[in-house]
Formats: structure tokens, sequence, C-alpha cells
């Protein structure tokens, strides 16, 4: 391990270079101009694992943006195979005029680097291969079989990769996975996330008269469809934050005392956390704590409601249709698409009369994904965090979702452990996103003594 680290301190500087380098490649997946920059990151990657040691590097086609992997099979049968996971795509970078430098600079500040992409998931997913890279030509050899795999489409909900996954199952087959896309809890406290939501993205769309009316002449006429579906969205919620969708909660694995427990645990202002989001107070389930619904209870969101006349001063319009965009986050064992059945019946339910209603899927889709009790990878990743920051990780539940976790173990039949470095205020999927190098380097360090830990593992067990 010594000569390993050595070999981290002395190319540090060069590391901090490529990350740089990536960020500066624009890898926007939601914006049709960069699908070429996809590529080309794709491409940069490939190198880049080439150049790390790892073999069979290729660019795989998805049917949308292409993935890159690799893998390393020298370390012998009885030694475990490792999958890990991430991702080179990125946010949009709106609002652009809030960002203080270029957000594809990759731009290097005291001990942050900035850019869009540089904690998620840039920063974070370069860690194992240089890792990787470190051991092996530190060693000449590896302590375990290794697989990469890195997708181009996760912040659009991966749309082709449970697909590619149940294709490509044999070559991906392994004994465990480690997502290089997470985080911690701070700079001196870790975590380890043991739960993620499902999400599930629909559209509600309402249609009155054929076109715009006059809302004088016609307003007490006929039925006014931003009315209708504002109507629709209250029924959805009660005054307790309960939703109110008939099923929704029928295959909801309620916490047990042992988890309550674990989310106790976690350091939560609840007054520090109002003055940051800047309202008054929380909302929610009134039965459960701030910290229990956020990463622990199903939600059910508007991201966007429109409709009528959106300009400067009035215009007496009725309008001819209305339409909300709504994210429902699940949790074990809720499924998108019976999910999606009920929202559909509950809108037909409460339709107002003289309106007609459309319920749309959208690409947004992936089930809930919960670590068993006693998982071993994620057993031995609690270990090397202990050693790392030299206290026990948080165990934690999130809201966010990353739905290839929950295609890996539907058709690989493993459970992911998140392995990640970035931390909550680097501003990711915001302006001035940035990666703390220090982060940069501790991950380094922890990929590597996760690998040697898991060159202990035979047959399944420690």
């Amino acid at each position: 391990m010594e000569n390993v680290l050595e070999y981290l301190a002395k190319n540090k500087e060069r590391f901090v270079g490529e990350l740089s380098e990536f960020i500066s490649i624009p890898s926007v997946s939601a914006l049709p101009e960069h699908f070429g920059d996809i590529k080309k990151a794709s491409e940069w990657l490939k190198e880049r694992m080439t150049l790390a040691g790892v073999e069979n590097s290729e660019i795989m086609e998805t049917g949308g943006h292409p993935s890159v992997y690799g893998d390393w099979l020298h370390a012998g049968p009885d030694k475990p195979t490792i999958l890990v996971y991430g991702h080179f795509d990125v946010q949009p970078i709106d609002p652009i005029e809030l960002w203080e430098d270029d957000p594809f600079s990759g731009l290097v500040k005291g001990d942050r680097i900035f850019g869009r992409g540089a904690s998620d998931d840039k920063g974070s997913m370069l860690i194992p291969i240089i890792s990787f890279e470190a051991i092996l030509k530190s060693e000449g050899k590896f302590p375990v079989n290794i697989k990469f795999l890195f997708e181009g489409q996760e912040e659009v909900a991966s749309p082709d990769m449970p697909k590619f996954v149940f294709e490509n199952k044999e070559k991906l087959s392994c004994d465990m996975i480690f997502s290089a896309d997470g985080g911690q809890f701070s700079e001196t406290e870790p975590n380890l996330v043991v739960g993620l939501k499902g999400i599930l993205g629909l559209e509600i769309k309402v249609t009155g008269p054929k076109s715009d009316k006059h809302s004088g002449m016609h307003g007490n006429a006929i039925e006014n469809p931003i009315m209708a579906l504002s109507k629709i969205i209250s029924s959805m919620k009660d005054e307790d934050g309960r939703i109110s969708i008939s099923g929704y909660y029928d295959d909801v694995i309620e916490l047990s005392n042992s988890d309550r427990e674990e989310i106790s645990k976690v350091p939560f202002d609840e007054s520090k956390y109002i003055h940051d989001m800047g309202v008054k107070e929380v909302s929610g389930e009134k039965s459960y704590t701030t910290m229990e619904r956020m990463g622990a209870r199903p939600s059910f969101d508007l991201n966007g409601i429109w409709g009528g006349f959106q300009g400067e001063g009035t215009k007496t319009v009725l309008p001819s249709e209305a339409t909300a965009k709504i994210t429902c986050r699940l949790v074990s064992n809720q499924k998108p698409k019976k999910i999606f059945e009920l929202v559909k019946t509950h809108v037909f339910s409460n339709l107002p009369k003289g309106v007609t209603a459309e319920v749309i899927s959208l690409q947004d889709e992936g089930e809930p994904f919960q670590v068993p009790d006693e998982h071993l990878s994620t057993e031995m990743a609690r270990d090397v965090l202990k050693e790392i920051y030299n206290k026990d990780p948080y165990i934690i539940r999130i809201g966010g979702s990353i739905p290839i976790l929950s295609a890996f173990l539907k058709h690989l039949g493993v459970h992911g452990t998140m392995f990640a470095f970035g931390l909550d205020d680097e501003n990711i999927h915001a302006p001035n996103e940035f990666f703390r190098i220090s982060s940069f380097v501790k991950g380094q360090e922890a990929y590597c003594k996760l690998f040697y830990r898991l060159g202990t593992v035979k047959n399944g067990k420690k």
C-alpha cells in the first residue's frame, strides 16, 4: 500500500489536470446540441481507461447515449469480480448568468475544481480508474477481477440502460457492484446510503374548448381547464401532507423501529434546514420526521404547471388547455407502472365535467432501491470508511434516484453499494458546481483500500 500511496502523491497534479480536461467536455445528455460532446467524453474516457491499464476498453451503443466498458480479469477464479459504475453525462448549465466562471473551464481555485459535472459525477467516477492505475502500476497486479461501466445518460434517467444491462448481463456479470455516483456526509463524516427512491415522471393535460375563448363572454358557461387541473391537483394530497391517491401506499414497506433509530442518528438541524431553504416551516406527513419523509417515504410533487396567457399585463382569456408535470418518488416495494395507473385512475375519477384529460408517462422511470441488512459489499465499504474517517459512517436513505442500480439488481442479481466522495454543498445541478480536491485525493486512497480489502474475499465470504 505504501508504494501505491507514493504513486498517487507523485501523480496528483496530473490527475487534477486530467479531471479538468474531462470537465471541459460539455457532455450534457439532455440537450441535442451536445450529443457530439457525449461521444467525445466517451472517447476520452475509453482512452483514459486504457492508459490506466484497463483492458478491453470499448464504447458500447445503447440505443441512446453510449456507455463505456472495460475490464481486467487476471486475479484468478478464487477472487471476486467487482463492477464499478459511474456516469459521465452532466446536467444543463442554466441559468448561465449565475456562473462566476465558464461552466466547462475545469478551473482550479484553491482546493476546489469548478465546472458542470465536477462533483456529479466526473470527479467521483474518475477516482476508481486512478486507484486501479495506482495499484496495477505500483504492484504489477490487481487484487480482484474488475469491470468498469460508465454511462452517458444518467442525468436523463437512464432510459436505455435497463435493456442494455439485460442484453449484456453475461459481460457485466459480477459478485459485487460499487457505484461511484454518490457522496459523503461531510468533509469529516462518512455515510453509507442504503436506500434510494424510485422515480416516475408524468404529465397531466386537461383540455376544454377547441381554442382559447374570451373569459368574459364564456367564463360562466364552460369549464376552465386551469381551474379543472387545479381541482385535480388539490385532490391528490390532504391537509396533513398524505397522498390521497387510492392505493398509493399499499406496497410501501413501513419503517421498522431499527430503521427509524438509524435515521435518527444522522445529525439534522431542522431550524438550520428551514433557514437554509428559505421557508417558514417544514411540511409533510405528520407522523414522520423530516429526515424520514425526505429519505424513506414516497412523495408526489408538481415540477411545473402552465396554461393560458403568460405574458405581461392582462389578457382576458379562458384557455383551451392546461398542463402539469409531476414526479413521484417511490420507496420499496412500490412499482412505477402500478403507481402510474393509480394516478391515472385518480385523475379520471376526479375530472370535472366539461373537460377531457390525458395522463402521459414520461421518460423518467426507475424502481426504488434498498440494500439488505448485513450486505457484504456494504459492510466492507463501512469498514474502509471507518478507517479513512476514523468514525462509523451514518446509515442514510436519500430521496434521489439512480435507476440503473435497480436494473443491476433485476438483471445481474446484485445489490450495489454507493462509494463516492461528493458533498451536499458542491452545487450539483446548480451554478458554480465544484469538487474538493481533498475529496478527490481521499477518495483515491479509500478506493485503493477497498480494492485490497475485497481481495480478501473468497467464495462470497470474508
